[in-house]
């Protein structure tokens, strides 16, 4: 018997009238005899996690800028640039990395070398870096056109940048500095067409509607499947990464 045989069955016809001529209460009240479209645990107004998963397991962003560093492990090579601190660049360096250096937009932190805005970027000579890590920077940098710029002329001719950033993520507004932006495939790419050759750029959005589902849940990647996680859906972007490189 399907739902709508069911409802004929125990409702009168002067209720399904009613029911009839109230679309959106009539469809809430027939969702409820469809065992698919029950929401379950979903059905909250609040994550289940707010600390986008890391007290469950591996955060699931972390997962996709892990996946996408490991694949272009080749590129971090030379001097190395990485923000924040330098556990990417150690982690994924090779043989050939002759030196790191971190940048940090404030004074204060232990590990950065050079103190600098990324929009401005007076203090950070041109034509010097071998590899950028721009992991999950440039949400917090307003003046966007500024920031790549910078990435461009900072680099060594012949040399790359590695971007990753947020696509369907939850805002952050626990950071030191504000979070501004969230991007999509087209939308970085435009972004670094402006100062890098076409041809020497390359875009991946990684996640799906589970992942992004389970991500502004906060749950972790220990909750969710290896397939669930390796599927790729172009309409739900969880993260956009991109390669690019300097003529």
């Amino acid at each position: 018997m399907t739902a709508k045989d069911l409802v004929k069955a125990i409702l009168p016809p002067s209720v399904r009238g009613w029911l009839k001529a109230q679309p959106l209460r009539g469809q809430r009240f027939l969702r409820r005899f469809r065992s698919e479209a029950n929401l379950g645990s979903l059905r909250r107004t609040t994550p289940a996690c707010a600390d986008w998963g890391g007290s469950r397991g591996q955060i699931i962003d972390r997962y996709y800028i892990e996946k996408f560093l490991a694949e272009h492990r080749g590129d971090v090579r030379g001097h190395i640039l990485d923000f924040c601190d330098d556990s990417y660049a150690r982690r994924f360096d090779g043989a050939k990395t002759t030196k790191v250096d971190v940048l940090h937009l404030t004074e204060g932190n232990p590990q950065a070398t050079i103190v600098a805005d990324l929009a401005r970027g007076e203090a950070i000579p041109s034509d010097t870096f071998d590899c950028i890590l721009c992991t999950q920077v440039l949400q917090y940098v307003y003046d966007l056109d500024a920031a790549v710029r910078t990435l461009h002329r900072i680099l060594k001719p012949g040399g790359v940048v590695l971007v990753t950033a947020p696509g369907i993520q939850k805002i952050d507004h626990a950071g030191t500095e504000a979070d501004f932006w969230r991007f999509t495939s087209p939308g970085l790419r435009r972004l670094f067409e402006e100062f890098f050759p076409k041809d020497r750029l390359d875009v991946q959005a990684y996640g799906n509607v589970l992942t992004a589902i389970a991500y502004l849940h906060g749950f972790a990647v220990e909750d969710l499947r290896r397939e669930d996680m390796e599927y790729c859906d172009p309409d739900y972007q969880v993260l956009i990464a991109l390669r690019a490189v300097k003529r």
